[in-house]
């Protein structure tokens, strides 16, 4: 079964627990604008995508990745999740996502610039700070944003940085977006141990990390300084185990002298797969989609999950680990930090207005806490929903309401 129909269903199930009609529901369930583009470059094809699900609430917003493994399945599910992580986050805007369909880790900075380039020349006339707004996702980092808006605005013909989000403090960005996610991250994190992690002390707490890149790092590095224990963590190539607690400072600056996880030391070389079902407190999903699937969902121990990336836990392991009574922390809630501090910088850059740093880090605290309760006063009012389905609840109920006052 495909992505995208995974959230159909989980869709579908929402509408039945909050009485959503079934008119409505076909509203919900078809993206807007799906633009797909073969791209030549220097002789090569490259597959392209830019799916715009919802402008109910506003432009366009989601990141573009870079992966050889991107689909159109992939990228319109990941549209839909913007769609209702932006709802969620009170934000005005819609949802979108992209992609490219190739390996940057195999690629040259000449080719990665020439793809990037491509990409902002082939789907220039559907972007634009008013109608669909970029960002970094997947391997695509503010290096990449920065030749993506060079572009644009060379085949537009003017100066516009509010069409794309994830750039350089000299190109407009803001400071606080390179660990976004991951303080967003955090802050629901600890609100949702006051609620089910009762009377112990952060040293008392295991945590296990799949996923050990930018945002997995800096989380790691939040809940490390605050004294939880994190006795695994893993990248792409395998992962590392210590009882005792790993000394994650000192694993950050070994992963950045290009050495994988697996190699760190003191600790034992583990696989992502066992990661995934070591018996911890606190699991953090911080890889790609559909980790836990039915094949690994009975074996997995941790009795709280914090999906940290898109969409790591499938439906059916999404029934098997809430009827084992796992509380998951939903996606769409748990990194919606970076698309809420994008806002910023978006919103700077339309206004000129530059706001302080610590002015704007607070407002995202203040954001991330209160879009937490709202989810939980939801869950606790609906007997025997989970966290994920009181977060959609929310966030369609939002999407709805700009449709009908938009007639749609």
């Amino acid at each position: 079964m495909s992505i995208f129909q995974d959230n159909l269903n989980r869709l579908t199930t929402v509408a039945a627990l909050d009485s959503i009609s079934e008119s409505d529901l076909v509203l919900l369930s078809t993206p807007a604008r799906v633009s797909y583009k073969n791209m030549e470059v220097n002789g090569k094809e490259y597959p392209a995508w830019r799916i715009l699900y919802s402008s109910d609430l506003g432009p366009g917003k989601g990141g573009i990745r870079y992966h050889p493994d991107v689909s159109e399945d992939e990228v319109q599910s990941l549209a839909f999740w913007m769609a209702l992580k932006n709802s969620l986050a009170d934000i005005p805007y819609g949802g979108a996502k992209g992609g490219v369909k190739f390996d940057p880790k195999t690629a040259d900075k000449a080719e990665l610039e020439a793809v990037s380039r491509a990409y902002a020349r082939t789907f220039a006339d559907v972007l634009g700070q008013d109608k669909d707004i970029p960002a970094p996702d997947v391997y695509t980092n503010s290096q990449i944003m920065s030749w993506m808006l060079d572009e644009f605005e060379k085949v537009t013909g003017r100066h516009e940085p509010g069409m794309i989000t994830g750039k350089p403090v000299e190109l407009g960005g803001i400071k606080l977006r390179a660990d976004a996610t991951a303080q967003g991250g955090y802050f629901v994190m600890q609100e949702a141990a006051k609620m089910f992690i009762k009377n112990r002390k952060p040293s008392d707490i295991s945590v296990a990390i799949q996923g050990f890149g930018n945002a997995g790092a800096l989380m790691a590095e939040k809940i490390f300084a605050d004294g939880y224990k994190v006795v695994a963590a893993s990248d792409s190539r395998g992962g590392i185990f210590n009882a005792d607690g790993l000394d994650v400072a000192k694993l950050s600056l070994f992963k950045a002298e290009g050495k994988a996880v697996e190699g760190f030391q003191p600790g034992a070389p583990i696989s992502n797969e066992v990661l995934l079902e070591l018996d911890v407190d606190i699991l953090i999903l911080a890889a790609l989609e559909n980790q836990i699937t039915a094949d690994n969902a009975h074996r997995i121990k941790a009795k709280h999950i914090i999906e940290l990336a898109n969409g790591p836990i499938d439906l059916a392991a999404d029934k098997i680990l809430d009827e084992a009574g796992v509380v998951i922390v939903p996606d769409i809630l748990a990194n919606s930090g970076g698309v809420i501090v994008s806002y910023f910088e978006w919103a700077q850059n339309r206004t000129g207005q530059i706001l302080d740093e610590e002015y704007l880090r607070n407002l995202l605290e203040k954001k991330m806490r209160a879009n937490w309760q709202r989810t939980y006063d939801v869950y606790k009012e609906k007997t025997g929903i989970s966290l994920r389905q009181a977060a959609y609840i929310l966030a369609v109920r939002r999407i709805l309401a700009a449709k009908h006052w938009r007639g749609r």
